[in-house]
């Protein structure tokens, strides 16, 4: 173990620029929903939760996903808000914690979309919106957005990012994956818009490309844009945005034109192929395809993929460190740049601390009890 605890401190412990600052190393939280805001606002809790991951060693946390000023932004019970005046305080108590603890953080900015349905805070009346119309049942759950509700949405992430940097993020994230909004527009099977948002991978990244742009200029040029996408979708993870690498380039050369600094390639395991005929992963891809940093995730640390599953109850991974031979392995060959460490994270605060040390057999197994708690 001491030569794989010596490869990771050559390359996954070494300082990384991000915008105007450094990262001490190249660990970042992944963005996880904890259902711990009621009405929407981060508690004490909260900024005691992200303080200790700071503290642990975390290079730069990703907050969990906080939702825009959209009145169908939000999918679920208490999770946080990023506009007004209370939810705002909120994260400005997260930030100076984490800061105060030597980290850097960034909030992730979340429209939910399509995953929405009526009866959720903050206005149960109000379902949920996409790029079409969606019926259950005989009934309307989701409403086809007009050009009138893009540019609404367009301008709601402008001033979220906005907000995030007057009140001292390092940064934002901008939530382009998972089945949610910019998603639901980049994927055909959730877009089959006849306008110029619908159709072409050219039409469906241009929602997705206005909204970068606006973040881009509504916050300054060393203020790091990271963008999330992914293959996989909350209800089929075998769906693919990109059956190709031509394809993929084709819809994130637009983005990082657009301004997007690092990429945030979400996989479900962070060594599988993307394609054929090649062994890298999504992240490496993303790099050699934009010039762009990348930030790789999947399962690093455990020894199961991510299954909604696990937040029935029905899945426990536990903690396996044979990945990191192979993280070790890729990092020296630079195939990406940060590496984000999500549920491991969740029982172990300080998990980036042991792993820099060698002290892997003190760290905590990823347990049911994080789910639902807070644990510091």
């Amino acid at each position: 173990m001491q030569a794989l605890t010596e490869r990771l401190n050559a390359t996954l412990f070494q300082p990384f620029a991000f915008g105007r600052q450094q990262l001490p190393n190249r660990v970042v939280m992944a963005p996880m929903t904890r259902n711990h805001s009621p009405n929407g606002i981060p508690t004490t809790d909260v900024a005691n939760y992200y303080r200790r991951r700071a503290e642990g060693g975390v290079g730069l946390i990703i907050t969990e996903g906080t939702y825009i000023n959209h009145p169908s932004a939000n999918g679920y019970p208490n999770v946080p808000a990023f506009y007004g005046e209370q939810a705002l305080a909120g994260w400005k108590k997260v930030v100076d914690a984490v800061h105060q603890a030597g980290g850097k953080i960034i909030p992730q900015l979340w429209h939910v979309g399509i995953i929405r349905r009526a009866g959720l805070e903050p206005d149960p009346t109000i379902g949920g919106v996409g790029p079409m119309d969606i019926e259950e049942d005989g009934k309307l759950v989701v409403r086809a957005m007009t050009k009138t509700d893009i540019q609404a949405v367009v301008e709601a992430f402008a001033q979220a990012a906005r907000d995030a940097e007057r009140i001292g993020f390092d940064g934002v994230e901008i939530h382009g994956a998972h089945e949610y909004l910019l998603d639901n527009f980049l994927w055909e099977g959730t877009n089959q818009r006849q306008d110029e948002y619908g159709g072409s991978i050219e039409n469906r990244v241009r929602f997705p490309v206005e909204i970068v742009k606006a973040v881009r200029a509504a916050v300054n040029p060393d203020f790091p844009i990271v963008f999330r996408f992914s293959q996989w979708k909350q209800r089929d993870y075998k769906a693919r945005l990109a059956n190709t690498p031509d394809e993929l380039k084709r819809i994130l050369q637009p983005l990082a034109n657009a301004g997007v600094d690092v990429f945030h390639a979400s996989t479900r395991r962070f060594w599988e192929a993307e394609f054929t005929d090649s062994p890298d992963n999504l992240a490496t891809w993303t790099q050699r395809l934009t010039n762009k940093s990348v930030i790789t995730v999947g399962s690093i640390g455990l020894d199961r993929a991510f299954s909604l599953e696990q937040f029935q109850g029905k899945d426990y991974p536990s903690l396996q460190f044979e990945q990191l031979s192979t993280l070790a392995e890729r990092l020296e060959q630079h195939k990406f740049d940060l590496v984000a460490v999500g549920r491991a994270l969740l029982s172990e605060p300080e998990w980036a601390n042991k792993v820099r040390s060698g002290h892997y057999e003190s760290i905590k197994n990823f347990s049911s009890e994080a789910l639902t708690t807070l644990i510091v």
